[in-house]
């Protein structure tokens, strides 16, 4: 299984919020309205989005996510950094935007011929 730390290292994300680093990343998904990821993150994704406020934090943790990667240098403001933090939910950010990085991501995951 691929790790969240794994999963950061191969990206070369930055990790603004530790979290839990060694749980399995097992699926991906990206998206940015928050009521349609709601209904639709996988229990154990990464989630692609431009998205760092409180309310991300609390649909990742409500789905159970494994992680939350900020695309395209997205910002993280302080009270999601928190609540991401107490909540255990690591925060990774990459540079590029969700398309490039969820082809990355599915490719890592092996679930790309």
């Amino acid at each position: 299984h691929m790790t969240v730390r794994a999963l950061a290292q191969r990206l070369g994300a930055e990790i603004l919020v530790e979290g839990e680093l060694d749980r399995p990343v097992t699926a991906g998904y990206a998206g940015d309205l928050l009521s349609w990821v709601m209904a639709r993150l996988p229990e154990g994704a990464a989630w692609l989005t431009v998205m760092g406020n409180l309310n991300a934090v609390a649909v990742c943790s409500l789905k159970d996510g494994a992680c939350i990667v900020l695309t395209e240098n997205a910002s993280l403001d302080a009270n999601a950094q928190a609540r991401a933090g107490l909540e255990g939910i690591p925060v990774l950010r990459v540079e590029q935007g969700s398309y490039e990085t969820a082809v990355r991501l599915a490719a890592l995951l092996g679930e790309q011929p």
